[in-house]
């Protein structure tokens, strides 16, 4: 089904689908299409090429992707669960064309949806992902970033959707010279939909001394992406844009000149050394292939790359051949030929014929020689463009790009501007990877110096530099000498100037998505990161993660933040208990965010940043010189990772067994224990594993549509049976027998507290290591252990209990009994205290979910009965919902638009009610959170769902999908139940 979306006319699924983000994940839509499938179809939206004006489509992808993934799994890596299920699908889409690996994936799919957290982290280390904190508060950033409207490869919803997977929370995209409004609404809506903080800034190009300074403006303080388009639609902001478009056009000439001069010349060269016959190449397919970005070396280098790259792929079939039957020294020279061939990728070409360097005929727009060439924005001073930028918005920041700049340069220009440069791109990751960093610890020293108010060293630091300029022979170097004397006597006004506002560092990896060989997008400041991330970032040998040599403070900070729980009784309780000394914090949401002090940022080693993306293990063309022995295309994966999920299942209980079947055999005398022990042990691990999942699903009160096997996990139960029969030879025979029959001579005659508290005690921590072994969170690991210690008067009653019925009985030998039954007692009771207290919080969690659900369900209804009230502000809305027909045909688009959601609303409710754990108790808990006017309003409009003619037309005209029949089906069915059930909460 996903290849049918990848390799079929799409047009007609997006318009069937132009309201299916409006689903709920776990609505209505589970029973059409299956998860992994939802997921397939977003990603395929977010890959897709950028033609044919398909944002909104991306967006709306992106909001079913995000809202599918984050409620995938309710286990404790929720954060990081979602983000390996995104790149796991990703890999599955980009392998169209192999069924096999898709095969492979898709059954990864089905492990990390699972949300064990084993299993997560596995795939987080294999797709080089940093664990982030559950939390979502690490200090994740990058701030200079490229999308495909400049000179990157991602199309702004798709650059998002990465920057999420890679943890990143705060991002700024860097355009050149002007921002389309389309572009800036993408990257703005998509980074909302994801919870990322961007800025877009739009680099300058002026003019200073013999070449230009780079000024990065981010204009802020709009509430949306709206607020934004109008500042654009501005006419003097729009006469700055089109200003911006013609020195991109200017700036483009010399990528053509450089294609003409690859043509001339470069060409030859590599036809020479690789024996090719490759083709002059055409302007006119560069542009098409450069589509909308703006036209640089970087995408000429990988359109190089991309028309030389079959060419040698083909020559390489011929080296294959001829190396073969070639000696020693023709085989040296194939090698030697088929190295240059293999490291021939984009940046291997863009460093050796289209840099600047390489072509020294070519005049260099980037070089201010002939400034009655450039356009009017070009030749302006630092000065004076920031005057034109801070006369547009009052709101704004302006960053000093610090590419081939000096130590003088920056503190000319930042005297110069009079304090309005506010930021310095301290550290950019492309630079760093190039080295070409020499002249950042001076910078650095001059922020530190500035910020910190440092007269002194600040002097020094001036002083240094007029002497540097005093020995140089040009005479631009000396006349700036005065200038830096006027500097040096007003150091005062210099050092006012960011005594309120302080120069703030960025740190920016310059990414654009086309590089091998250079780290990809995202930095994090490791003190903010997981333990475990941090472990590995050190142990790290792979070059996979950079540490960076600056430091920046950070400190974290708790807030315990009031829950609204309306008018509950917990709530009241809560309340009142707040007013005892000690007990403020009792019934409040506890969060923790990490904090940077930015102002106190300094070049340090070892520094305390990582670049989320590190250098790949090769970079080449993935040529082979020799034939491999075994094609990797078609070959069958014999792995018991890639085993069904049945005879997986099967095979951890067999595991688990033998075991414990072996033990009781051999070590009792009971015909009953040595041929049943085994069956009875997991027999009371499976019961309690069904009865908790059924009771905290809904017990005897469960919908009617569901059975009580639907309940189980049944992946989960074989795991606790699996754990739990190693347990028996650990209980039985080490702890009973060995340890304390025949080491202490305790047995449940002598001492019967001491047996079960040592039992407990031991299976306490067998359950407590085997859950970390699992990956589980410590806390619930220790809890484990606790639980074990509450099952001690547990067993020893049941002993008790037991010893009195067997006496009663007349049965002979009743201490033999309880001795051999000892490990089963204790069992039992560890087994009732889970049940109960796992089944607690199972019940609780599906509580919790079912009113998030609700919650979230809530909020759509709302913003859509917002607008309704807004569309017809002289009428009554709630008697417009008894009409919902009326609506339906009305001639208005965005009326039945409206309309239309409102029933999907109405439907996923239905389907919760219906369908999901819990949800009678969360929907009656939820109902006494919300006013009674809400209350009013939502149940009113569930009346909705009796269009029956227009409902059943949505279905068939695919609103959900093909697979319609099934959940229409259930509509007819139910609505009326449903609408019966509802109207009883109101009273």
């Amino acid at each position: 089904m996903v290849n049918d979306v990848v390799s079929g006319d799409r047009t007609r699924f997006q318009t069937h689908r132009q309201f299916y983000h409006h689903f709920h994940p776990r609505g209505i839509k589970e029973m059409a299409e299956s998860r992994g499938l939802r997921i397939a179809y977003a990603v395929v939206h977010l890959l897709e090429s950028l033609e044919f004006g398909r944002m909104q489509h991306r967006l709306n992808a992106l909001r079913a992707l995000r809202d599918e993934v984050m409620c995938s799994t309710s286990q404790e890596l929720r954060m990081n669960t979602a983000r390996v299920l995104i790149e796991i699908m990703k890999d599955l889409v980009r392998a169209y064309g192999d069924y096999q690996r898709q095969l492979e994936f898709a059954h990864n799919f089905r492990l990390a949806a699972s949300g064990k957290p084993r299993i997560v982290r596995y795939f987080l280390k294999r797709y080089r992902l940093l664990e982030m904190p559950e939390q979502w508060n690490q200090l994740a950033f990058d701030d200079h970033v490229h999308d495909a409207y400049t000179k990157g490869r991602k199309s702004p919803t798709h650059l998002i959707m990465d920057a999420w997977i890679k943890g990143i929370r705060r991002l700024r995209v860097i355009h050149y010279n002007y921002v389309r409004p389309e572009t800036a609404t993408e990257l703005m809506e998509a980074a909302a939909i994801m919870g990322i903080m961007l800025r877009i800034g739009i680099e300058y190009f002026t003019v200073f001394y013999d070449r230009f300074a780079q000024l990065i403006w981010v204009p802020r303080g709009f509430a949306d992406a709206s607020d934004f388009l109008r500042f654009l639609d501005r006419q003097d902001v729009g006469a700055l844009m089109e200003e911006g478009r013609k020195v991109s056009e200017y700036q483009g000439t010399y990528v053509f000149r450089i294609l003409e001069e690859f043509n001339r010349t470069h060409r030859n060269t590599i036809n020479r050394e690789l024996g090719l016959q490759m083709p002059p190449l055409d302007r006119e397919s560069f542009i098409k292939f450069v589509g909308f970005g703006q036209p640089s070396l970087l995408h000429l280098a990988k359109y190089v790359h991309s028309r030389l790259l079959p060419l040698m792929q083909e020559k390489n079939s011929e080296l294959q051949k001829s190396y073969e039957a070639a000696d020693p020294d023709q085989r040296r020279h194939i090698e030697e030929r088929f190295e240059r061939m293999n490291r021939m990728d984009a940046d291997d070409i863009h460093h050796r014929f289209l840099a600047p360097g390489r072509n020294p005929d070519v005049f260099d727009v980037n070089c201010p020689d002939d400034p009655e060439k450039m356009p009017e924005l070009m030749r302006l001073s630092p000065c004076r463009l920031v005057d034109r930028l801070a006369s547009l918005h009052s709101g704004y920041r302006v960053t000093l790009n610090l590419s081939n700049m000096k130590v003088e340069d920056v503190v000319e220009l930042l005297y110069d501007c009079g304090g309005r440069v506010t930021r310095l791109e301290i550290f950019n990751l492309k630079d760093y990877t190039d080295c070409k960093v020499d002249h950042i610890p001076d910078i650095a020293r001059l922020q530190e110096c500035i910020n910190g108010a440092n007269v002194i060293q600040l002097k020094q630091m001036i002083l240094k530099m007029i002497g540097r300029l005093r020995q140089s022979d040009s005479y631009a170097g000396k006349a700036r000498i005065q200038r830096l004397n006027w500097i040096l006597a007003d150091m005062e006004t210099l050092l006012g100037m960011y005594r309120v506002r302080p120069l703030k560092p960025r740190i920016g990896s310059d990414s654009t998505g086309y590089s091998q060989r250079l780290p990809g997008m995202g930095l994090a400041v490791t003190d903010t990161l997981p333990r475990r991330s941090q472990r590995r970032i050190r142990r790290d040998e792979t070059g996979a993660y950079i540490i960076i040599p600056f430091y920046v403070a950070t400190f974290l900070r708790m807030v315990y933040a009031p829950v609204d729980a309306g008018e509950s009784r917990p709530a009241r309780l809560a309340a009142k208990l707040r007013d005892i000394p000690g007990m403020d914090r009792l019934g409040r949401e506890k969060k923790a965010e990490w904090y940077a002090r930015e102002d106190a940022a300094r070049m340090a080693e070892p520094g305390n940043i990582v670049a989320l993306s590190g250098f790949r293990a090769e970079a080449n063309n993935g040529l082979a010189l020799r034939k491999k022995q075994q094609q990797e295309t078609g070959r069958r994966v014999y792995s018991i990772h890639y085993l069904q999920t049945v005879f997986k299942n099967i095979l951890k209980v067999i595991v688990g067994f033998v075991p414990a079947f072996l033990t009781f055999y051999l070590t009792n005398d009971w015909w009953v224990l040595i041929y049943f022990g085994a069956f009875i042990w997991f027999g009371i691990t499976g019961l309690r594993n069904i009865l908790q999942s059924v009771m905290a699903g809904g017990g005897l009160r469960r919908s009617p549509l569901l059975q009580w096997n639907d309940y189980i996990s049944w992946d989960r139960l074989t795991d606790s049976l699996m754990y739990t029969g190693f347990s028996v030879p650990l209980l039985d025979f080490f702890v009973k027998n060995l340890a304390m029959h025949q080491g202490l001579g305790v047995t449940t005659s002598s001492h019967p507290v001491l047996l079960y508290t040592v039992m407990a005690l031991v299976n306490g921590a067998y359950l407590t290591g085997h859950n970390l072994f699992r990956g589980l969170p410590k806390e619930a690991a220790f809890a484990n252990f606790f639980r074990s210690v509450l099952s001690i008067p547990v067993a020893f009653g049941l002993n008790e209990l037991f010893a009195g019925i067997l006496t009663l009985a007349a049965v002979a030998n009743v201490d033999a009994l309880l001795q051999s039954w000892a490990a089963v007692i204790s069992k039992t009771a560890s087994d009732c205290v889970a049940g109960v207290i796992e089944g607690t919080v199972d019940r609780s969690r599906n509580i919790r979910e079912r009113t998030n659900d609700y919650r979230q369900k809530m909020r759509q209804f709302l913003d859509v009965y917002t607008r309704v009230e807004m569309l017809f502000p002289e009428s009554e809305v709630l008697d417009l919902l008894q009409r919902p027909r009326d609506w339906y045909h009305s001639e208005d688009e965005e009326t039945r638009e409206l309309i239309r959601i409102l029933i999907i609303n109405a439907l996923d409710l239905l389907y919760f009610w219906m369908y999901q754990p819990r949800s009678h108790t969360a929907f009656k808990n939820f109902l006494r959170e919300i006013s009674e006017d809400e209350r009013n309003v939502l149940i009113k409009a569930q009346s909705i769902l009796k269009m029956e003619r227009e409902i059943s037309q949505m279905f068939i005209d695919g609103i959900i999908g093909r697979n319609f029949s099934k959940p229409l089906a259930f509509y007819l069915d139910r609505y009326q139940e449903y609408l019966e059930n509802v109207e009883k909460q109101a009273v």
